[in-house]
């Protein structure tokens, strides 16, 4: 759910360099890649949109036949499923220990009371009723995994939502699809996600600029960074809200509370050597808050950069280990 990064350097006159694109996940992907003798442009382009056609093959809300979506409506018990998707929401299931739910991959139920889902609803606060009865089937403890079987339980009325990792994962499958062709200088980004290896045909580093929130048509740079064997997710509640009078609502809803986020925090950003990972610990760290956000991710030793509303305006507060990396570029 990052939609802060932007390109610092441009890249769209370098020699040598292939530029691709397409559609996948309701959003645009785009990659900037050093193709090597012997492999052409219709060769990678190829590979990324199956890589990503894939991801959304298991895990999009948004097809009836997803395997997420066949889930959703199986009823209690095991159920299998693809190794994929397995390992998603395995991570997710971890990750939803490690916070102690704020981070939860059974908040679908909470993201269709809202409005934000993939059921057609109208953008309004639900009734007191149906808030309870969302609440009521939400909880990570609800699913069981068995590895050895690939299977999942999930009790009555548990649904799954992975679109807090899923873009991220995306991201990290396009690019062992890159790294599959031989494909070793590239920087992949999927709806504002970004994955990035080696080095541009000049030599130079990808460097990415997080975008400060906000900040309009022309974009302030919160930080810069240089991406080599790492990704950078952004989670944000900025862009993706509602309005019921007076009262903004945003999309980032806290399973705990079954509430939409009303701290200051304004977005996370997370540097890490997997975007699956860094685009559900950006989600994690921002519904966890500015406090607890912050403890996690420098008890964790995250890369993180949290954008933080203050009477003074946005306010950045880096990690030890984000301002390292935004200092080394």
């Amino acid at each position: 759910m990052a939609w802060l990064l932007v390109a610092a350097c441009p890249v769209s006159m370098a020699a040598g360099l292939a530029q691709l694109s397409g559609e996948s996940m309701g959003t645009r992907w785009s990659v900037n890649a050093v193709l090597p003798v012997g492999v052409t442009r219709s060769q990678a382009q190829s590979a990324v949109q199956t890589a990503l056609d894939q991801v959304v093959a298991h895990m999009s809300t948004w097809e009836a036949e997803s395997d997420i979506s066949k889930l959703n409506r199986a009823p209690a018990g095991w159920q299998a499923i693809p190794k994929p998707f397995f390992s998603v929401l395995d991570y997710a299931l971890r990750l939803a220990q490690e916070t102690h739910g704020a981070y939860d991959p059974t908040i679908g139920p909470l993201v269709d009371a809202w409005g934000f889902g993939a059921e057609k609803r109208p953008h309004q606060p639900p009734s007191s009723a149906e808030l309870t009865e969302a609440r009521a089937l939400v909880g990570w403890r609800r699913l069981r995994l068995d590895a050895d079987t690939l299977r999942v339980h999930k009790q009555a009325g548990t649904r799954v939502d992975l679109s807090s990792v899923a873009k991220g994962f995306g991201v990290d499958q396009a690019a062992r699809a890159l790294d599959t062709l031989g494909i070793h200088d590239y920087l992949v980004e999927v709806g504002g996600e970004l994955r990035g290896r080696g080095q541009r045909p000049d030599g130079q580093p990808w460097h990415v600029a997080i975008e400060q929130p906000g900040s309009g048509l022309e974009p302030a740079v919160a930080a810069v960074i240089s991406l080599n064997n790492l990704s950078v997710a952004t989670s944000g509640d900025y862009r993706r809200f509602f309005r019921k009078g007076a009262k903004r609502y945003a999309h980032i809803i806290d399973p705990r509370t079954g509430y939409p986020l009303e701290h200051a925090l304004v977005s996370v950003t997370v540097v890490h050597p997997d975007c699956m990972q860094a685009d559900a610990l950006s989600t994690a760290l921002t519904v966890l808050g500015p406090d607890q956000g912050m403890n996690y991710a420098r008890q964790h030793k995250l890369a993180a950069l949290f954008m933080i509303s203050t009477a003074n305006g946005l306010e950045p507060y880096m990690t030890p280990e984000f301002k390292a990396l935004s200092e080394s570029r």
